[in-house]
């Protein structure tokens, strides 16, 4: 079955923007590690990617985090918004296996969601960031790392606790609202 892009996606896209930008201030510094704090839009941009799809969660992740700097920081810091995107097209890309929409995000699906978060978070927190804030910013590497380091485990304790929670209850409401929709049409 091939994956529709229509109307709930690009509305999905430009909600979702508008909020992962809201949320670009609301965070919990970490305080020892510069510039990392837990912050609640991960769990959004991962939810999103979860029940949309991988382009869904990479234009949230991409052009999100790019507004969120340029309009909460004065600039963009580029080596950090790519890893956004590429944690959104990660966790989009098993959105049939979550199946959120469906109402069916029981146990397995939980653990899956949280299995391929965790391995999105790796991905773009400890492998993508660092190695762009090197190559773009000349950063220090042991620097990024520590930064990196402490993203990945702040993300998934967020995505974890909070993601997980959104999801389960979107699935349960969600689910209830696309069968009625379905039985009008």
């Amino acid at each position: 079955m091939k994956s529709k892009f229509g109307i709930k996606e690009v509305v999905a896209i430009g909600i979702g923007t508008a909020l992962f930008v809201a949320l670009t201030e609301v965070q919990i510094p970490l305080g020892f590690i510069p510039n990392t704090a837990l912050q609640p839009r991960a769990a959004l941009l991962v939810f999103l990617a979860a029940v949309f799809g991988p382009v869904v969660g990479g234009a949230v992740g991409l052009i999100g985090h790019a507004l969120g700097d340029a309009l909460f920081y004065g600039s963009v810091w580029w080596s950090w918004v790519f890893p956004e995107a590429v944690l959104g097209i990660l966790v989009g890309l098993f959105v049939r296996k979550f199946a959120i929409k469906e109402g069916g995000f029981g146990k397995k699906q939980i653990v899956l969601f949280n299995v391929v978060q965790i391995i999105g978070n790796a991905i773009a927190w400890i492998g993508v960031a660092p190695a762009l804030d090197i190559l773009i910013y000349a950063e220090p590497a042991n620097k990024v790392f520590a930064q990196g380091a402490w993203a990945f485990l702040g993300n998934i304790i967020i995505v974890a606790i909070l993601g997980t929670l959104i999801a389960v209850g979107y699935s349960k409401v969600g689910a209830k609202s696309s069968s009625l929709t379905k039985e009008e049409e």
